[in-house]
């Protein structure tokens, strides 16, 4: 059964693609017309009513809140703009000026890397699911592998997004790559980095990124070529050949996968760290995956494809998007728990400045990831309910976009964030993105992996 990317899909993707681009290119224009000369004015305005064009946003009250938590016991702190960019006022510009003037400049490449990190570690959490299946030699899902390669193939070139927006946007992003921040006696100079700079430095953030990244593209790339192989085989040579590889990838997977969740994520802010962080993002990654791999799979059958695949595959699908949505609920709350009882000031200033300047975004994503799905899967039936299946996974992809924002703009921005022009222009740029790779992928080889020798086993799953 063969599949072509259609020439509406195809349009919609890349018009999506430009709209993103307008909405990229505007974001930095906007924040590059803040300057020193009227850094002054902007603050002014903010207290006068705020931006016109953020949807949602908090900076009419959140410098308050930010120079609150920077002057008490919660650590040194959770934003690189709250970070001291220099005691001295630098410029003519107070040292509330500089802070705010860097927030601003931080958010578009803050904007981007969320979008980016967000698809790309759909396609890593897929690609983990897969060899899961292959290395569990799982019976029921065979029938949905090639989908599962499809969305595979945006691992190596998201990967690399997120690699070149980290190397371009340097200190914008990461507080540690600012000059001096391991010079003594540097205004910059900042202790704690400086005794991690042998693990955080732009040479070895970046070679680790590269093995994390090729590790991971070799492995899908052998794991493709053995499925397609063993289409026209005769023997279970080349399926036997994906097991092996498939259980020795997880092993590869379980370490990159933390330091990489260290490295591209926690690194923002590198006063804050939890033993917990690397299971976390895989939760996160692992459902965002899952829940992909079940809204193409319906999509596909809407268009008479995939006629092998069944309500009880998507049944199965949708208990994996609950089962991993409690996961993630059970290692988000034992992340805050744990560090909110204990109150250490370095841990604890992570929540703080979340709970005092993203109450909407922190406990929203809550809702949309636990509540949510909670309340839409756990009736057996609805999970075999396609349009029921599809709009649960339109909430859960919100959620878990919400999270990686969370995850990375208190960092950069602090207090002036919003989900405005830059936020969801990078969304539709990444998301027409994985459209276009994702389906153009899917139209290269059949789309039932019919020398699998579970393959019948699929066909016939019923529960």
């Amino acid at each position: 059964m063969e599949y072509k990317i259609s020439n509406r899909l195809k349009i919609a993707a890349i018009v999506m693609i430009v709209l993103g681009v307008l909405g990229v290119g505007y974001g930095f224009m906007d924040a590059n017309s803040v300057t020193e000369e009227n850094i002054s004015d902007v603050i002014a305005a903010e207290h006068h009513g705020g931006h016109g064009d953020d949807a949602l946003t908090t900076e009419a009250h959140g410098d308050e809140h930010a120079e609150e938590a920077q002057g008490e016991s919660h650590g040194e702190s959770a934003s690189h703009a709250e970070e001291s960019h220099g005691d001295d006022a630098h410029g003519g510009m107070t040292e509330h000026e500089e802070h705010a003037l860097h927030q601003i400049h931080n958010r578009p490449y803050s904007a981007l890397y969320v979008a980016a990190f967000f698809f790309f570690m759909i396609a890593l959490g897929v690609l983990a699911f897969y060899a899961i299946q292959y290395a569990a030699q799982a019976g029921w899902s065979p029938v949905l592998f090639r989908v599962m390669e499809g969305i595979t193939s945006y691992v190596l070139p998201g990967g690399l997004i997120v690699l070149a927006i980290a190397f371009v946007a340097d200190s914008h992003l990461f507080i540690w790559l600012r000059e001096g921040t391991t010079t003594v006696g540097h205004e910059n100079y900042d202790a704690l980095v400086a005794g991690k700079s042998g693990w955080l430095n732009k040479t070895g953030f970046f070679i680790r990124g590269l093995i994390f990244l090729g590790g991971w593209s070799l492995y899908r790339h052998f794991s493709r070529k053995f499925s397609i192989a063993q289409d026209n085989a005769d023997d279970n040579r080349n399926f036997k050949k994906n097991f092996r590889i498939s259980a020795a990838f997880l092993v590869f997977y379980i370490y990159t996968e933390s330091m990489m969740s260290w490295d591209w994520i926690m690194s923002v802010d590198p006063h804050w760290f939890s033993t917990l962080f690397g299971w976390y993002v895989f939760a996160s990654m692992f459902v965002s995956g899952i829940t992909v791999i079940a809204m193409i799979t319906i999509y596909l059958k809407s268009k008479n494809l995939l006629e092998f695949v069944n309500d009880s595959h998507i049944h199965d699908l949708a208990k994996f998007m609950f089962g991993i949505s409690i996961f993630w609920t059970y290692l988000w709350f034992s992340q805050f728990m744990l560090i909110w009882y204990s109150n250490i000031p370095e841990e604890v200033t992570y929540f703080v400045t979340r709970i005092e300047d993203y109450k909407l975004p922190f406990f929203g994503m809550l809702a949309m990831n636990f509540i949510f799905p909670l309340l839409l899967l756990m009736n057996s039936d609805y999970k075999r309910i396609n349009w029921f299946v599809i709009m649960a996974g339109i909430v859960i992809l919100c959620g878990h976009y919400v999270d990686v924002f969370n995850w990375i703009m208190p960092a950069t921005v602090g207090p002036r964030w919003s989900i405005g022009i830059p936020e969801i222009g990078s969304i539709l740029l990444f998301g027409g993105l994985f459209l276009l790779i994702v389906f153009w992928s899917l139209g290269k080889e059949s789309l039932l992996a019919k020398g699998n020798p579970f393959i019948k086993e699929s066909e016939h799953f019923h529960y």
